[in-house]
């Protein structure tokens, strides 16, 4: 399986991607969970600038940049359409950008990097603990309805960890 990157080994949370027997390694590009992404301007400036490819994918048809390495792929409107063609899409040579813990789940078994839109890398040491804490919080919020929140508010440190957890990533990936 990968193994993890950067000076401390474990710490940085990326990994560096390596052949699955069942998967090969695709051309680096990253594949954004779009429908409620709040960082995909961030992700098309990291893309232009390394030279990656970008799939966004949704439910509806969302506006892109008229540029070569930007597609999209619109799903049908069914029951985690989107999540099951990025797991689908997703291995070794891929970042997936998305706030969805359980597809973060699926995309890192596939091989995939995972970060979320504030920057958040996933990584397999911590996907078992952040599964069990989002049913917590489901159980919660379903038993007590209002009072308990989602994440807090999107913000500008979000974005820049976003960007920098992003660049951190990508530049792996094309490194030999």
């Amino acid at each position: 399986m990968a193994t993890a990157s950067g000076a401390s080994g474990q710490r940085s949370g990326l990994r560096r991607n390596t052949v699955m027997p069942d998967r090969p390694v695709t051309p680096p590009r990253i594949l954004v969970d779009a429908d409620a992404c709040p960082v995909k301007d961030e992700v098309y400036r990291v893309a232009f600038r390394l030279n990656l490819a970008v799939v966004i994918v949704a439910n509806a048809r969302i506006r892109i940049p008229d540029h070569p390495l930007i597609s999209r792929v619109v799903v049908t409107d069914g029951f985690d359409a989107a999540d099951d063609w990025i797991a689908e899409a997703a291995g070794p040579g891929t970042i997936v950008v998305t706030a969805d813990i359980l597809l973060a789940d699926r995309c890192l078994k596939a091989g995939a990097l995972v970060t979320g839109p504030n920057g958040k890398a996933f990584t397999s040491a911590m996907i078992g603990s952040a599964v069990a804490t989002r049913a917590i919080m489901a159980d919660l919020r379903s038993g007590l309805g209002e009072g308990v929140g989602g994440p807090p508010p999107f913000s500008a440190r979000d974005r820049s960890a976003f960007l920098q957890t992003l660049d951190r990533m990508a530049t792996g990936l094309l490194r030999p």
